[in-house]
């Protein structure tokens, strides 16, 4: 019971920034049945949280054509089925990524099928994580623009998980 208050405020979201505030280069809000928290990165990429069967429909539709899956225990196998989609996974845990994790997220983005979603469970933290990396390696924004959107852009992230704007930042690519 003591630790049940420390617990409830270490899970709060960071709140967004509101709609006249928010950078226009921030990523877009998309509205798709069974693809909650869903946003368009860029032409060749969206994020969001896990989708649904009905979603990955949905998406391949709208003309996804590659899902990354950041959730270390979770398949997309039962969602895709019926689909086209190409499926990838990169099970990431968000109280430690892996120095390599970025590494293999950005390859898979240079040699996927376009365009490609990349989601985890609320598409917030992880998923927040490596679009940042994106930000950063592909689309040349500094790791301040970057980690401002992954932690301000109304995503939902988690402020438990207060070291993943350092290891953006930092302590990728095995450089801890």
């Amino acid at each position: 019971m003591v630790l049940a208050p420390f617990f409830l405020v270490s899970c709060a979201q960071t709140p967004a920034l509101p709609p006249s505030l928010r950078p226009a280069k921030w990523a877009q809000p998309v509205r798709l049945a069974g693809v909650p928290n869903l946003y368009q990165v860029s032409p060749e990429l969206y994020r969001s949280a896990q989708p649904t069967a009905e979603g990955m429909a949905a998406l391949e539709e709208k003309g996804v054509r590659t899902v990354i899956n950041l959730r270390a225990f979770s398949d997309d196998e039962e969602e895709v089925s019926g689909t086209t989609l190409k499926t990838e996974r990169i099970p990431i845990l968000t109280w430690s990524p892996d120095g390599e994790d970025d590494d293999r997220f950005l390859h898979l983005l240079e040699n996927s099928p376009k365009p490609i979603l990349v989601h985890c469970k609320h598409g917030s933290d992880r998923t927040g994580a490596m679009c940042a990396v994106y930000r950063i390696e592909k689309q040349g924004w500094s790791a301040d623009e970057a980690v401002g959107e992954m932690t301000s852009g109304g995503y939902g992230f988690h402020r438990i998980w207060r070291h993943l704007p350092g290891w953006v930042r930092e302590g990728r690519k095995g450089e801890e």
